[in-house]
Parts: structure tokens; sequence; C-alpha cells
């Protein structure tokens, strides 16, 4: 699925590269891993090859997926329950950030910050957004080959003008 020098996304991680691929004995049954290190911490994870699917390694998007995202972050009829507890959100919103779809981690994004115009987030919120900012901010740049504060610019001003537009 992947080769060396391939760029992928390891859900809740981010964007990496694998680096190597190397076959270790677990168990007495060889084995093939993906050595992966994450861009964004440099940390080092080993994928098992025949695994990478269920633990939702995947390609970086491409530009066609960008306008999904951007067109997900202007969505203006969103309903943020008021009434769910943070801390509910809060698995909620962590498990679409493990899903691995940075379409669900748009959509992550967009409510918290939402939200917070509304009023405070809980410290874990708050790194979660963070997290999904960054997620999204790492992978768009790739997939449409824009610096980093560009793409961060692109973001903040299409949300920017969702709240600008709203009553």
């Amino acid at each position: 699925m992947f080769k060396v020098g391939d760029m992928a996304v390891y859900p809740a991680h981010g964007v990496g590269v694998i680096e190597r691929i190397e076959n270790r004995k677990i168990s007495g049954c060889q084995q093939d891993f993906y050595v992966m290190r994450i861009l964004e911490t440099n940390m080092i994870i080993m994928i098992p090859s025949s695994n990478a699917a269920n633990v939702g390694l995947r390609e970086i998007i491409d530009q066609n997926d960008v306008s999904k995202i951007f067109a997900i972050l202007k969505k203006r009829d969103v309903s943020v329950n008021g009434n769910q507890t943070w801390n509910r959100r809060y698995r909620d919103y962590m498990d679409k950030i493990k899903s691995g779809s940075v379409f669900e981690v748009a959509e992550v994004y967009r409510d918290l910050t939402a939200i917070k115009q509304d009023k405070e987030l809980s410290f874990g919120e708050r790194k979660m957004l963070d997290t999904a900012r960054s997620l999204l901010v790492k992978e768009i740049s790739l997939a449409k080959n824009m610096k980093e504060e560009d793409v961060e610019r692109d973001i903040r001003s299409n949300l920017f003008a969702q709240s600008q537009n709203q009553p």
C-alpha cells in the first residue's frame, strides 16, 4: 500500500512520512511494519502493514477534497447542542478526530470554533480545537503545496466569513 518516502495520515496524530518498512518476528510470526515519523511531533510509529487499513492509515487528501473541507467550514446551519455537557461533547469530538476522516476533523474544528464564540471552552476542548486546526493545516498545506501560514489564513477567513454572516 505505501512505499518508503510516501506521506500518509495516521488518525489523531496527523501527517507523517513512511521512513522504512521493516520485517519483524512477533510471537513467532514474520510481519511487515511501516515505520512512520509524524511530522508535527517527530514521533515514530510502527504500524503492521496488514493492519494499516484497520487503524485508519490513509493517503493525503487531493485538491478536490480540500474544497469539500472548506465547504464544511463555511456551513452556516450548524446546530451545536448547547445543553450537551462539555465532557460528552469532548468524547463525541474525540471519536471524530480518531476516525481519521479529515472531513470529521473539519466538523470538529468548525463546531468548537462556533461554541467558542458563545462561551468559554474547557481546557480539553481548547486543546482539541488546536489539534483539529493543526491536523487540517498540515494536511491541506501538503495537498495544495502551500505554506502552512497561508492555509491557516484561508481557514480563518472561511470561518470568519461564516460568523460575520450570522444574525
